[in-house]
């Protein structure tokens, strides 16, 4: 049992201990410059509505087949349960850092038997005895290194879990991405194979002419031109939808393998116009921005552990439990022992290596703060390249329908005039070249627009929410 005076010394050495100072600077979130609005966002809607950004991924991408896929990538990809396995380490860390402010106690039990031999002053003699204890040891954090430890570990494990919601982020819109892309070719393909049909048609009428003598083997030598081109077309789309399959699968984490179709192109619901939201709220929803900010954060924490190696380290030993001679004796009222032990050592000179380590936890935390800067920066400029993107697209996609019909009613007169005998068939030729081409310009014009959706919807900090 401690004795009233020593207890008393244990209390206030421990007030003293809460009431230690924490070297090292606090964290103050850095200014940065916010744009009032974005770039390419005037003609959209109001930037005081919510944010394109702030909406669920299911609700922006309402194909039910896409959302199937994007479920099971949330499930099965590499890169989200890396993401996840980070965390439980990050989680691991922290409570080793936490464990790093509290005493460790341990039991001691020791046994001693021994024969001192004889000597020209001692007579040989026996000697043994028996302890059993508790030990206990605290590394007392006066100067706050074990706390700044815990929050530089306490902020990488946030920045970890923004990290993931990165991840999950980028495969939402992966994946949204991969699927658009194919259902694109799967047009290509109709448009190729029903392209490919017509064509046939043509030849057979063409080559019927020919044997009839209504018409030069040239024509029917230009007619077997368009087969062969939209023929050759079909193999190489062919091989693209195979492998866009290939790259779909191993974004599910899945073996190579064929991939369900849901609705068509053309019939994927989007908003014409996107809301864009305040500038300033980029910074709270993007979680690459979070997780730069975390990194700072743990960054600036780091230098408070360097700073406090300039002053003394404080510990407390202390030992308390039973000591006999005779085993039979170890429990008796006559056994009880203990020791408390207190030291204090206080570096003096360790060659330039605790300046150094001040100076390398500073230039970190001005390298994290920078890239903090720089992620922000980037972030804006992504939203608006796709903010100007969409908008871009938008007006070339709608120009380019226009095309594609004066294209295809272009060909059926040619038709027309062709089976009349007003034009030679080098008319149907270039028409239905041109058709071709338009209908194939028109897929990629709405595919594109489709993807600048979804990076416009991943830029605004959208796909990781739950």
């Amino acid at each position: 049992m401690l004795r009233a005076g020593s207890r008393q010394a244990t209390v206030a050495l421990l007030a003293l201990i809460a009431s230690g100072c924490t070297v090292g600077p606090n964290y103050h979130r850095p200014a940065v410059t916010v744009p009032p609005t974005y770039r390419g966002a005037a003609a959209t809607a109001p930037s005081t509505a919510a944010s394109f950004g702030v909406e669920k991924w299911w609700e922006v991408f309402q194909d039910p087949q896409l959302q199937a896929l994007i479920r099971t990538a949330l499930k099965q990809n590499y890169d989200v349960r890396i993401a996840a396995a980070r965390i439980l380490q990050a989680q691991a860390q922290l409570g080793i850092a936490r464990g790093n402010q509290l005493p460790t106690a341990g039991v001691i039990a020791a046994g001693n038997n021994q024969r001192v031999a004889k000597s020209k002053f001692f007579s040989a003699y026996d000697t043994s005895y028996t302890e059993l204890g508790l030990g206990l040891q605290w590394d007392l954090d006066f100067w706050g290194k074990y706390r700044r430890a815990t929050e530089a570990a306490r902020d990488e494990l946030l920045a970890n879990n923004w990290a993931q919601q990165q991840v999950t982020s980028s495969l939402v819109a992966s994946v949204a991405s991969a699927y658009f892309i194919l259902r694109a070719q799967d047009l290509q393909l109709h448009i190729s194979q029903r392209t490919v049909a017509s064509d046939q048609d043509s030849l057979r009428l063409t080559q019927l002419l020919s044997d009839h003598g209504a018409t030069s083997m040239l024509d029917v030598r230009q007619a077997e031109q368009l087969v062969y081109s939209a023929s050759g077309a079909i193999s190489t789309i062919e091989k693209q939808i195979e492998q866009q399959e290939d790259l779909i699968s191993t974004l599910l984490g899945q073996n190579p393998g064929d991939v369900a179709r849901g609705l068509e192109l053309n019939a994927q619901p989007h908003l014409p116009e996107v809301p864009a939201g305040l500038p300033s709220s980029l910074l709270e929803r993007r979680p690459d921005i979070r997780q730069a900010e975390a990194q700072l954060m743990a960054a600036n924490a780091r230098i408070g552990v360097a700073k406090a190696a300039y002053f003394p380290d404080i510990s407390l030993t202390g030992i308390g439990g039973l000591q006999s001679i005779p085993l039979t004796k170890l429990f008796t009222g006559q056994s009880g022992m203990w020791s408390l032990t207190g030291q204090l050592a206080q570096p003096l000179y360790a060659g330039g290596t605790l300046r150094s380590g001040v100076h390398l936890a500073q230039a970190e935390q001005q390298e994290a703060e920078l890239n903090y800067q720089q992620t922000i920066q980037q972030a804006f400029r992504e939203v608006s390249d796709a903010l100007i993107a969409y908008q871009k697209d938008h007006e070339f996609r709608t120009q380019q329908e226009s095309l594609a019909y004066s294209a295809k009613d272009a060909s059926r007169l040619s038709d027309i005039r062709y089976r009349g005998g007003a034009s030679s068939y080098l008319e149907v030729l270039d028409s239905n070249t041109r058709t071709y081409a338009a209908e194939l310009t028109l897929v990629q014009a709405r595919l594109s627009e489709m993807l600048d959706y979804v990076q416009l919807y991943r830029a605004l900090g959208g796909g990781w929410q739950k």
